[in-house]
């Protein structure tokens, strides 16, 4: 089964593009969904932000707020990278796990996997294949802006991240999502096809 990863800057479309895959019968993961599971009430990670960044960072389920603690962490760049020193190892090991499932459950060619700082975590050479998501950083903005974040907080979120130049430099294929839905989805047709024969 070849393990291909997506990755992009934030709102470069990477979920639209998994969406795509998943239509076409392709099993995907999407790596914030599990760091969601990961930062749920009870857990090891959760325990760990909690002791790091004080039990306020938690909502009334005991689960970790987002919105409170993306504050803190896009703020300070050393919270961040200790925000991630505990959240990242518990999302690799259930990624690792959903395409040990894949490889079980079925005779599926290929697996997507959705993980946004996949060059910034250093994960890469776990995948067969990287596809990245690219459009304009103004259209990113926008659609931050669009999804109710304040346009100040979506440049800070922009500027925290890695390039989505670099990241597309770095990929093997790359998807743009400043065009029409037709046009994402005819490029995902095409790498779909091209994924398939490479195999």
């Amino acid at each position: 089964m070849l393990k291909v990863a997506l990755t992009g800057g934030i709102a470069s479309g990477k979920s639209h593009v998994l969406e795509l895959f998943r239509k076409r019968g392709v099993p995907c993961l999407d790596a914030d969904v599990l760091a969601h599971g990961v930062e749920s009430a009870g857990t090891e990670a959760t325990q760990a932000i909690a002791a790091r960044f004080g039990a306020g960072v938690l909502g009334a389920d005991a689960a970790v707020d987002r919105a409170k603690l993306a504050p803190i962490v896009f703020a300070d760049p050393a919270a961040r990278r200790d925000l991630e020193a505990i959240v990242h190892p518990a999302v690799y090991r259930a990624i690792a796990a959903g395409l040990r499932g894949f490889e079980l459950l079925g005779s599926y060619r290929l697996a997507v996997v959705d993980v946004p700082l996949l060059y910034e975590t250093g994960h890469a050479a776990d995948f067969d294949r990287v596809i990245a998501t690219v459009c304009p950083p103004e259209m990113q903005i926008a659609r931050m802006v669009e999804r109710g974040m304040a346009r100040a907080e979506a440049r800070q979120r922009l500027e925290a991240q890695m390039p989505t130049a670099e990241k597309a430099a770095r990929a093997d294929f790359v998807i743009r999502t400043d065009g029409t839905v037709e046009e994402t989805e005819q490029q995902v047709d095409e790498l779909y096809r091209t994924l398939l024969e490479r195999r």
